[in-house]
């Protein structure tokens, strides 16, 4: 038998990989919607139409809605940005919350102060405010892609410098809600600005990206959220290496799956979750 006396661990292999670039599990095959596995297919079926327009560059979402007092089917515009590889793309766990709010029954949204953590494009936070017009929604990210606040000490990559908030500002004006949408930088583990009112619902999706920011998010989490909060938060499964964000989060917080969703049991099979957040008391 051939002794592995010099194999790295697979988690080292990891986390040497990560290092040289940080968001490649985000750019996977597994990730895309064109995939041919039945499960994706379903995705597929359930997700927003989308259309994407050549001449003015812009995705745009349709999503089917029932709802009285809401525009049907409901329609999402959105300029969208490939090169950080990252926050400027509308990935599956975004369209899969934004679908389950739109599922939700009128009035979930009423009068509440909503905040979408790690908007990147703004999409969920964007459906919340058309969904309604009496809600206060704050799309937040940082100034520019995560990546690059974390490692510029070290290796100061500019494939990773691509400013989020823009975009996420081109997109409010867009769909015109600029009177109960606002854009907000919030950087993961600072102080939360006094400019952003306390949330009454957080939404996240698809924050789960890069080891470094673990802690920073569950500590923004933990700064925005009391024990009344809801949070919403859908995750995709990509590494192991994800643990130990949830080893760091149940510190702080408790959760339970959401099993009202009609299209849980498809998502599911994406390795895609959704998630209540239920802050622990002290």
């Amino acid at each position: 038998m051939q002794l592995q006396t010099h194999a790295v661990p697979e988690m080292a292999v990891e986390e040497e990989l990560d290092a040289k670039d940080p968001l490649r599990h985000l750019m996977g095959v597994e990730d895309s919607l064109v995939a041919v596995r039945d499960s994706s297919s379903q995705l597929l079926a359930f997700l927003p139409a989308q259309s994407h327009s050549v001449e003015d560059g812009l995705l745009r979402l349709s999503f089917s809605c029932d709802r009285g007092g809401v525009p049907q089917p409901l329609n999402i515009s959105l300029a969208v940005d490939a090169s950080p590889g990252c926050g400027g793309i509308a990935w599956p766990a975004g369209q899969i919350l934004a679908t389950y709010l739109v599922q939700r029954d009128l009035g979930y949204l009423r009068d509440k102060n909503v905040l979408e953590l790690g908007a990147g494009t703004g999409l969920v936070g964007l459906v919340a405010g058309e969904l309604e017009a009496d809600c206060r929604v704050v799309i937040t990210d940082q100034a520019f892609v995560p990546s690059l606040r974390i490692i510029a000490c070290t290796q100061l990559n500019t494939a990773f410098y691509r400013p989020l908030l823009p975009i996420m500002q081109k997109n409010v004006a867009l769909n015109k809600l600029g009177s109960n949408v606002v854009v907000a930088e919030l950087d993961w583990g600072s102080p939360i600005p006094t400019s952003i009112p306390k949330p009454d619902i957080i939404l996240a999706a698809d924050c789960v990206y890069f080891e470094p920011a673990f802690p920073l998010l569950v500590q923004t989490l933990a700064d925005l959220a009391d024990t009344s909060t809801e949070i919403l938060f859908c995750y995709k499964k990509r590494r192991k290496a994800d643990k130990r964000f949830f080893s760091m989060l149940k510190k702080r917080f408790s959760w339970k799956e959401v099993m009202d969703d009609p299209n849980r049991e498809i998502y599911m099979k994406e390795a895609i979750t959704l998630m209540r957040l239920f802050k622990r008391q002290k």
